[in-house]
């Protein structure tokens, strides 16, 4: 059987040791014969690199582990980049919600006015890694997981449009974990489900068991109820505004019971609950720095003061056993089904045909085939077609470097009131965003030179 070799691009992220946990895991359906890490930040990464190359000698010997920060030897003969980068890591992220919170706007890292500045940071990021794979390994795949998903994927059609690029998400994962516990399934991959949406913008229209048994009456009834919360809850979402989040599905879901919805529709839907439950000073992303943060890394400590691995705490992440999923699918062309992020191109027959839109795909080594999913009803359509708007103009804003399509996309957000709190969320974005942002050409104050 062939041994791939795999690079993980992010190698000093939280979620890096969970992934190298998932991937010896599966040693038997994805055999490696080479683990490399690579990332801009040596001293992060060589914190959880020292631990997980403990983890890989006491686990699979055999597997030559490196970790770098020269592009060329990280990028040079692999099979499968794994991208999960955080452009401003999470000091950044703090910001991309404190800002809007300051006037009344959603704060949350994908969604609203933080989401398009992080993607205004994460699609140079994105691209930088996707330029070194193509140069030194030229058939390779990358699997990118890198947020703001949503905006990412449009920037990669828009301007990488031929790159071996897949975009995906783990929160349907999440979210379809918990409906495998509410039925007292063993695993999610017991359910075959029909979705539709954008990234972080979706519903589930049919979910079965592969007996062909419907299961959505008794989801619906949980989620009544419950929202997605249930007893034993997931290893990757323990931040305590998660329950919020889990409990608050209920809501989202009253406003269509024909379908089940994603999470993050919370954002858009109910902004004004959000906001009035939000600590504008100590945001998700202090919980992150605080909790999960310092626990990969403290318990990264750990394994390297003591060169062993008993003892520790780190765990398999539910994320991470999607990727190995898909790398299998086209290592071995299984043809698994998956929920990926791919060129709209006629699967929804009335919405824009080159939106990015989540959908389920067959996949195999060619990568993914997307399945029909048919005309879906006015009030997902106008919420994605407002949307995806925004989700383009802030891709555009990036390649122009225009301060007014940014502008637009702001005020286009259904998490923003008017245009006038658009702009002043954005200028103060832009300031804090100056060493990470194209600079932005202000169309609108040459405007008003000509007119003056």
């Amino acid at each position: 059987m062939k041994k791939f070799s795999v690079v993980i691009a992010g190698g000093g992220s939280t979620f890096t040791p969970g992934i190298v946990l998932m991937l010896l895991d599966n040693l038997d359906k994805f055999p490696l014969r080479t683990l490399k890490f690579y990332d801009n930040d040596k001293d992060r990464q060589e914190k959880i690199a020292g631990a997980c190359e403990i983890i890989v000698k006491e686990r699979a010997p055999e597997i030559e582990f490196v970790a770098t920060v020269d592009p060329e030897e990280a990028f040079t003969d692999v099979d499968f980049v794994m991208a999960h980068i955080r452009v401003g890591k999470y000091a950044m992220r703090a910001l991309d919600e404190k800002i809007p919170l300051k006037y009344g706007v959603v704060g949350q890292e994908t969604c609203g006015p933080g989401g398009m500045a992080y993607g205004m940071r994460s699609i140079g990021g994105v691209f930088e890694i996707i330029d070194y794979m193509e140069k030194y390994s030229p058939d390779a795949w990358m699997l990118n997981y890198s947020n703001p998903a949503a905006i990412v994927a449009e920037a990669c059609r828009k301007l990488r449009p031929n790159s071996k690029v897949l975009n995906i998400c783990d929160m349907p994962v999440s979210i379809e974990r918990r409906m495998a516990e509410t039925l007292g399934l063993a695993s999610r991959k017991e359910l075959v489900v029909r979705y539709y949406g954008l990234n972080h913008f979706g519903w589930w229209t049919d979910i079965r068991d592969k007996a062909g048994n419907d299961l959505m009456p008794k989801i619906k009834e949980h989620v009544v109820k419950n929202g997605y919360v249930v007893t034993s809850g997931d290893r990757q979402h323990t931040e305590a505004t998660w329950n919020d989040t889990f409990t608050k599905a209920r809501d989202v879901f009253a406003l269509d019971p024909n379908t089940l919805p994603n999470t993050y529709l919370q954002y858009y839907l109910f902004p004004d609950y959000i906001v009035g439950h939000s600590n504008k000073e100590y945001t998700r992303a202090n919980e992150v720095m605080d909790g999960r943060e310092k626990f990969v890394f403290g318990e990264c400590e750990k394994i390297v003061v003591n060169q062993s691995t008993e003892g520790s705490a780190l765990h398999v992440d539910m994320h991470a056993s999607y990727i190995v999923d898909l790398a299998r699918a086209i290592a071995y062309n299984t043809h698994e089904r998956m929920l990926l992020i791919v060129e709209n191109n006629g699967a929804i027959e009335n919405f824009d045909p080159t939106g990015m839109v989540e959908i389920p795909c067959i996949v195999g080594s060619n990568g993914p085939e997307p399945l029909s999913i048919g005309k879906i009803p006015q009030f997902q359509k106008g919420l994605m077609e407002q949307q995806v708007s925004v989700e383009k103009l802030v891709v555009e804003a990036w390649e122009e470097g225009s301060y007014q399509k940014l502008w637009q996309a702001m005020t286009l957000s259904k998490t923003v009131p008017s245009a006038s709190v658009a702009k002043s969320i954005l200028d103060d974005l832009i300031e804090a965003n100056k060493d990470f942002w194209p600079t932005l050409k202000k169309e609108q104050q040459e405007l008003e030179q000509v007119l003056n």
